[in-house]
Formats: C-alpha cells, sequence, structure tokens
C-alpha cells in the first residue's frame, strides 16, 4: 500500500530536454504514421481551441512531466501547458497534474503520447515507492537494474530516482558484475575476479554476484567490494550478512515486492535489486479531461 503521506524530497532536476525530444519525436511519428490524425482532422475544426486538463485516476507518484509537455510541443509549439504539480508529487484520484490549452486538434493528436510517457514513468515512480515506503524504516535502499525497456532506460531509472530509490548501472559500460555464467566460463571465481580487477580503470567498481555462502566466502576472502546475494532466503541473508561484517557493500535480490521487502531489509542488506519495477510496473492511470 503507497504512504500517500510522505512525499519525495530527493534534489532532483528534470531530465536534458536533449535526451527527451528524441524519444518524443519517434513515438509521435510512429503515431502519425503516414496520415496523421485522420479521426481528428476529420472531426475537429481547425480554429477549434479547448482547454483540457491532466489528471490522476489512481494514487502514486508523478513522474515524466517533461515528456509529456514535449508531446503537445512538439505537435503545436503554441500550446499552452500548465503544471500544477512536479514530478515526485503523491497523487490522490482527481488531483490536476496540468492544464493544456489550445488547438483541439493538435492536444487530441499529442494526447495518446503525452499520456503512455507519462503513464509509464509514473507507474515506476509509483512501484518504487511502494517498496521505498515498505523499507523506510530500515537502512536499506530499494535500487533497479538493467531490465528497463528498450530505448526507455534513462527515463526509467529517473522515474526510479523520483519514486525514492538508487540506480544501479546504466548499461555494460559504466560498472563489471560478475555473474554466474561469467564465473562458470571463467572457470571459477578467483579468476574471473583477477581478471576483471586487470581489466578495470581505476574508477570502475566491481560486484560479483554470489548464490551460497561458500561463494560469499570466497568473495570476501579475495576482498571483493560489492557482493549480490542472489535468491537467497532469509536466514541465509541474515548469515551472509553477518559473514560480511561491513567489509563490502551487500545487495540482495530475488523475489522481492512491497510484502516481502521489510523482511529482507531486516537482515541488514545495504541494497535491494528489482526488476519488476522497470520492466513489469503497472501503468499509473491518467486521463485528459475536457474542462
Amino acid at each position: 500500500m503507497l504512504n500517500m503521506s510522505k512525499s519525495n524530497t530527493l534534489p532532483l532536476d528534470p531530465l536534458p530536454r536533449l535526451m527527451l525530444e528524441p524519444l518524443v519525436r519517434a513515438a509521435l511519428l510512429e503515431d502519425l504514421g503516414r496520415s496523421g490524425d485522420i479521426t481528428s482532422q476529420a472531426i475537429v475544426p481547425a480554429q477549434e481551441t479547448s482547454t483540457l486538463q491532466l489528471r490522476a485516476r489512481q494514487p502514486g507518484v508523478l513522474a515524466g512531466l517533461e515528456l509529456a509537455r514535449l508531446a503537445f510541443e512538439l505537435i503545436d509549439p503554441a500550446i499552452g501547458f500548465s503544471v500544477e504539480c512536479d514530478d515526485g508529487t503523491r497523487l490522490q484520484p482527481g488531483d490536476c497534474i496540468a492544464q493544456v490549452h489550445g488547438s483541439a486538434r493538435a492536444i487530441l493528436t499529442a494526447e495518446r503520447v503525452a499520456l503512455n510517457f507519462l503513464g509509464m514513468a509514473s507507474g515506476v515512480a509509483t512501484a518504487t515507492a511502494q517498496i521505498a515506503d515498505a523499507i523506510a524504516h530500515t537502512q536499506a535502499r530499494v535500487t533497479c537494474t538493467r531490465k528497463t525497456l528498450p530505448g526507455l532506460r534513462a527515463v526509467q531509472k529517473y522515474a526510479v530516482r523520483v519514486g525514492g530509490g538508487r540506480n544501479h548501472r546504466f548499461g555494460l559500460d559504466d560498472a563489471i558484475l560478475i555473474k554466474d555464467n561469467h564465473i562458470a566460463i571463467a572457470g571459477g571465481i578467483r579468476p574471473a575476479v583477477e581478471r576483471a580487477r586487470a581489466a578495470a580503470g581505476h574508477m570502475v567498481q566491481i560486484e560479483l554476484e554470489v548464490d551460497t555462502l561458500a561463494q560469499l566466502q570466497e568473495a570476501l576472502d579475495l576482498q571483493v567490494r560489492v557482493v549480490l546475494l542472489d535468491n537467497m532466503d532469509i536466514p541465509t541473508l541474515e548469515q551472509a550478512v553477518r559473514m560480511v561484517d561491513g567489509r563490502a557493500v551487500t545487495e540482495a535480490s530475488g523475489r522481492v515486492n512491497a510484502s516481502t521487502a521489510p523482511a529482507i531489509a531486516a537482515t541488514g542488506v545495504n541494497l535491494i535489486a528489482v526488476g519488476w519495477i522497470t520492466h513489469s510496473a503497472p501503468v499509473l492511470d491518467i486521463g485528459l479531461d475536457v474542462i
């Protein structure tokens, strides 16, 4: 259950327009197809103007407002977009997010793309907040993964931050994460770690995934700085945290939701990695209504 009494206090700036505009432009082009919005062209007079409001239809955390604004602007720069709520706002059903005024045709043409981005990003922020709220009384923090929708990683990771989570690596090039297949192909944990250290620059972090306490002990013997405790049950996680005893950053993963997260966090892990908050988060229901 989302705690609607808490507000997001993270100092977040919107993503730069340079990053967002290609995404919105591509979505609009996909929707416009070869003939444009033939429905609005047929029904709505060219000179008609309207005022509509973006409104929340269910509780959640707002994210992606700039994407929605860009959708309207790219169709018609003359459309007015008056913001009532900022990203990070805890929404209740009926809350006005923004007011949109201008060419009725243009507004209706941009509507679906604006809502698609806003609903997706707000859904990610809401899913993240549900877990972040559930573990707020502990030292643990929720973090995302690379399990993002293709082309939308920067937006979804921004939405995770809006929801009170933290970001894991952004891609294959900004950190080394040694997983089970790397270990198997390398011939064991030691050769995998040694090869990684030999190749990594001084700014590159190395994380090792372990499935058992025996693997964790080997990681500690090698002085690995970050360990991913993968799919361990609660008693095993508790023992793993005791073994680490502050010598490494601990990250837990596997079967995490708002109900299971508190027990995982109570083991003392530093981070809880959750893939579904980006790849499968339910879209937040937001509508655009004529007033």
